[in-house]
């Protein structure tokens, strides 16, 4: 027997056979800690929003009001840009959200029957 299994059943705290304490954990039962450890900052996506000849104004809007929460005004002034510039910019989300996004704005302009697209690039 081990110093440390001698130790661990004098303290009384087990009867069974000794194991050592799980990976990552110091024999206190305390866990270590890695100090160099890097985190990034997700990548960011800016989702756009394209001009055709047969979407309405109106279900633009609607679509950014709905699916982006944009208020009222902001949401007409995307539109517009999109009416007059071919494209608008919606807004900058992470990956899992930009694409949900994306697959929410084209279930909505098919069910409706529009051609309505949006499409996204790295910010």
């Amino acid at each position: 027997m081990t110093g440390e299994e001698k130790k661990y059943r004098e303290e009384g705290m087990n009867d069974e056979p000794f194991s050592a304490p799980p990976a990552g954990t110091t024999p206190d039962g305390e866990f270590e800690l890695e100090e160099d450890v890097q985190i990034d900052e997700p990548r960011m996506y800016l989702i756009i929003l394209h001009n055709d000849d047969y979407t309405t104004m109106d279900f633009v809007v609607e679509v950014l009001t709905t699916v982006f929460h944009k208020p009222a005004a902001e949401a007409t002034r995307i539109m517009l840009d999109v009416h007059r510039k071919g494209w608008g910019n919606v807004g900058v989300y992470t990956y899992d959200i930009t694409v949900s996004k994306i697959e929410q704005v084209h279930n909505l302009a098919k069910e409706r029957e529009f051609p309505l697209r949006c499409t996204y690039k790295e910010a």
